[in-house]
């Protein structure tokens, strides 16, 4: 078409400049987005940390709490006992002094305690468990004066690094008379053991800001805030305010703190702020990465519209081109539709064939079947005509010497052998009658019985025995009456042919043929298994094909398993192979069990 480079090229200079615009759009829209994301996510994640902090904060006041109201009180109980103010009473006395020692030792074996100090109305000690604060003067403390005003004296100490104890004191009176005072002091470092296991840095600090407890031992008697050596710079103030490591080599902080005004001490617990920091690197990145998927989908679309605008002129340039093309293509198009017509035609007509071909095959089968059982049926008729011969005379001598009784038993026996025969003609009419093709609710139990009654007779001929295991009366399954007795006949004179040498290399000894029924998960299993030499593993796949056989000439065609095969398809089962434990094979269909109502109505009809 005349013209169209030139109205291409200016659809595509009109397209960059929209190209150039949306990308600056995307941009200044993302770093806006990303900058407000940050500062909202940073104020929920720093809102979380904190409350973190506060709950720690909680649990830790109330661990201290309980640790120091154990030995609270301790020594206003224990100043109370008499066996105590003896003891203080009796200190200057001979084995005063061992006496007050092991009252000592024993108080603080049961109570846990760092020490236990008894000390004079002036604050000289004069006894102590182990002697760790003999040396201080309780007179230099707040303590004696405490004890003196009838009060708890509480006190922080820490003469040395590793004695570190928190002291409980109590006046010790004979009457109105102060004679003492007894002195608990409370070891810090259990505590300390039990925040090891909390993962934010926990102290407590006196009055004068340094830490006196804490879970980070480098940290005892440093000020945690505000000092020349601090620890931690502060940034901002009040609570959930910013801390930092002082030499800047470490993170950030949140810093909650408590104070224990009764112990003069606060309590201070610092959340890492890595995950407020975590959160606003994930915003921005989060952000940034919408940012340019919507960029990528602005910039696809203005690329979709550009191609768009541009397969237009193309296609108006080679509409008649493909206008003619299309004409020819549709005149081939309809004699290939007419050929591919008249090959369906050809095909479906072939089907048809192949399952009439199939339905006669069948038929031959069972008819071929019949006349392999025609000898041994035979035999299963001269038997019962011989013996109906034999009372038949029986019956007529015993009449002429006027035994009715025997006759009539003569009779009754031969009405019985003619009702057999006319069973056993019953089942052959049936078997070899051509089945129908419809699938209905099917009892298995008569199935298997008219089956092992047509093939029973060459089995015991060819001295096979043939047991039933789980055939139960009331099972029933989706088929056809006479089709299945097709395929367990079948299965079974295959079982006999291969116990008595046929397709095999010799008969076995003891033969046995074991027709059985299980329930394997929502399907009916009916299996054939058999004592013989067993199947190749390498023929399983090709011993369901049409005309296949291990069998020699003039002792089968090979289309037995074929017809088990295509009947139990029809019936949407499946048939299998496999070896049996000690020797033998066993061919197992799995067959689909009939509905609930069908099952009682099967059930009222037999």
């Amino acid at each position: 078409m005349p013209g169209t480079p030139a109205v291409e090229t200016d659809v595509r200079r009109r397209y960059a400049r929209l190209e150039r615009v949306v990308i600056l759009v995307i941009a200044l829209v993302g770093l806006a987005v990303a900058w407000l994301a940050q500062s909202v996510v940073a104020d929920r994640a720093q809102h979380t940390v904190f409350a973190t902090a506060r709950e720690a904060l909680a649990l830790q006041t109330e661990t201290l709490s309980g640790v120091l109201e154990k030995y609270r009180l301790l020594p206003p109980l224990l100043s109370h006992r008499n066996d105590i103010i003896n003891v203080f009473a009796d200190a200057n006395a001979p084995g005063g002094m061992q006496a007050a020692h092991e009252m000592a030792l024993e108080i603080a074996g049961y109570s846990g305690a760092m020490d236990v100090a008894f000390a004079g109305p002036f604050g000289r000690v004069f006894a102590s468990a182990r002697g760790i604060f003999d040396n201080s003067r309780l007179n230099e403390e707040a303590l004696l004066e405490a004890a003196r005003q009838g009060r708890l004296g509480r006190e922080s100490l820490s003469p040395q690094e590793h004695e570190r104890a928190y002291v409980f004191a109590s006046a010790v009176r004979r009457g109105n008379a102060l004679i003492g005072v007894i002195a608990i002091y409370v070891r810090m470092d259990q505590i300390e053991q039990t925040w090891a296991l909390s993962a934010n840095p926990i102290a407590v600090t006196g009055l004068d800001g340094s830490i006196f407890i804490s879970n980070r031992p480098a940290w005892q008697g440093r000020q945690l805030f505000g000092g020349v050596d601090a620890l931690f710079a502060e940034e901002g103030a009040g609570e959930g305010r910013t801390v930092s490591l002082a030499a800047g080599d470490g993170p950030s902080y949140l810093a909650a703190s408590r104070p224990l005004p009764l112990m003069g001490w606060t309590l201070h617990v610092l959340a890492d702020r890595s995950a407020v920091v975590s959160a606003q690197l994930s915003a921005v990145l989060i952000t940034v990465l919408a940012a340019l998927l919507a960029g990528s989908l602005a910039f696809f679309f203005v690329k979709r519209r550009e191609a768009t605008e541009l397969r237009q002129l193309r296609a108006d340039a080679s509409a008649q081109r493909l206008e003619n093309l299309v004409r020819e293509r549709t005149a081939d198009l309809t004699e290939v539709n007419a050929a591919l017509a008249h090959e369906v035609k050809e095909r479906t007509e072939a089907e048809e064939q192949l399952r009439k071909t199939q339905a006669e095959l069948i038929q031959a089968a069972k008819l071929a079947a019949l006349g392999q059982m025609s000898a041994t049926l035979s035999h299963e008729y001269n038997q019962p005509l011989a013996a109906i011969r034999t009372y038949a005379d029986n019956a007529a001598e015993f009449l002429a010497r006027g035994k009715a009784a025997a006759a009539t038993e003569a009779v009754a026996r031969i009405a019985g052998l003619v009702d057999r025969m006319s069973e056993l003609s019953r089942t052959l009419l049936s078997f070899a009658r051509k089945p129908g093709t419809t699938v209905e609710d099917v009892l298995i139990a008569p199935v298997i019985d008219e089956a092992l009654m047509l093939a029973g007779p060459r089995a015991r001929k060819a001295g096979v025995t043939i047991r039933q295991e789980g055939v139960l009366p009331g099972v029933a399954v989706r088929g056809g009456h006479v089709r299945l007795t097709q395929v367990v006949v079948n299965l079974v004179n295959n079982a006999v042919d291969a116990l008595t040498g046929i397709g095999s290399k010799a008969a076995v000894d003891n033969p046995e043929i074991v027709v059985r029924l299980t329930r394997r998960r929502s399907r009916i299993a009916l299996s054939v298994e058999d004592n013989g030499p067993g199947i190749p593993a390498e023929v399983h796949e090709r011993m369901f094909e049409p005309f296949y056989s291990t069998k020699g000439v003039g002792e089968g065609l090979g289309i037995g398993l074929s017809i088990v095969y295509n009947i139990v398809r029809e019936f949407d089962g499946s048939v299998s192979v496999t070896e049996r434990p000690g020797g033998g094979a066993i061919v197992t269909v799995l067959l689909a069990p009939a509905r609930q109502t069908a099952l009682r109505k099967l059930a009222k009809a037999s």
